[in-house]
């Protein structure tokens, strides 16, 4: 179980939005690549890199900055948001991203979930957000009448090995996260999942030990950009949470 610092890319600046919605924005850093590099300094070996106006358009819009976040730094780099085509998958497989997330192309483009599984494997993870239990896309800004449950055991199926679900109530709030629903939803995956929304200081990431075996990583935003929980703290409650879910 490891942390993930998470970088919103919007305008070329870094930035967290509220329940996902594009009209509330809170800018945190001008520079995205100098964001990233206070993370690494700060002992985070994993980013979470969302591309909004991507993830708003469908067609990849912050590849460059990516890119010398990628370069800067040398975390591993995990990266969502407009990802629908298997150009951009190549394109930001190309650039050294450790793994990419489709989200919307899961719902909209089973052929392409299908074939973007085949010839990348275990560079891909399932990006999953839900609402009420309902799969949502395009930003969040579309439900799809889908049960976010049933999806995560369709692309398991398809031959996904890592998953990211966003519980959209929570994200951006600080509000504490649901372990159950992370657990519910490694269960209907068939592996750990990596658990996004909510996180509101060190105690959410040690709630999260008795289920350890079914997280992979805790993606956290606003908590770390408004000083709830340091990236320093996060990266030890999460070693420490690995360590107390070890079976005896």
């Amino acid at each position: 179980m490891y942390l993930l610092p998470a970088i919103d890319i919007l305008g070329v600046k870094a930035v967290r939005l509220t329940k996902g919605d594009y009209d509330r924005v809170t800018v945190y850093n001008d520079d995205p690549v100098a964001q990233a590099r206070a993370f690494a300094e700060q002992g985070a070996s994993w980013l979470h890199v969302v591309d909004l106006d991507g993830a708003r358009s469908g067609l990849p819009e912050n590849i460059a900055a990516i890119e010398a976040i990628v370069s800067a730094t040398g975390l591993s780099v995990e990266v969502g948001g407009g990802v629908r085509s298997l150009a951009t998958v190549r394109r930001l497989a190309d650039a050294g991203v450790s793994r990419i997330v489709l989200g919307t192309a899961l719902v909209a483009d089973e052929a392409f979930a299908r074939d973007a599984a085949f010839e990348f494997g275990d560079l891909l993870a399932a990006g999953i957000d839900a609402r009420g239990g309902e799969a949502a896309v395009a930003g969040w800004r579309q439900g799809t009448g889908r049960d976010a449950c049933e999806l995560a055991r369709a692309m398991a199926k398809l031959g996904y090995r890592h998953l990211v679900y966003t519980d959209i109530a929570r994200d951006g709030m600080q509000t504490g996260i649901d372990p159950a629903a992370y657990k519910a939803m490694a269960e209907a995956f068939g592996h750990s999942v990596i658990a996004s929304g909510g996180v509101a200081g060190v105690s959410d990431i040690e709630a999260l030990a008795p289920i350890a075996r079914h997280i992979e990583g805790v993606i956290a935003g606003r908590a770390i950009y408004e000083g709830s929980l340091s990236v320093e703290e996060g990266v030890r409650a999460c070693a420490a949470a690995t360590e107390a879910g070890r079976p005896c």
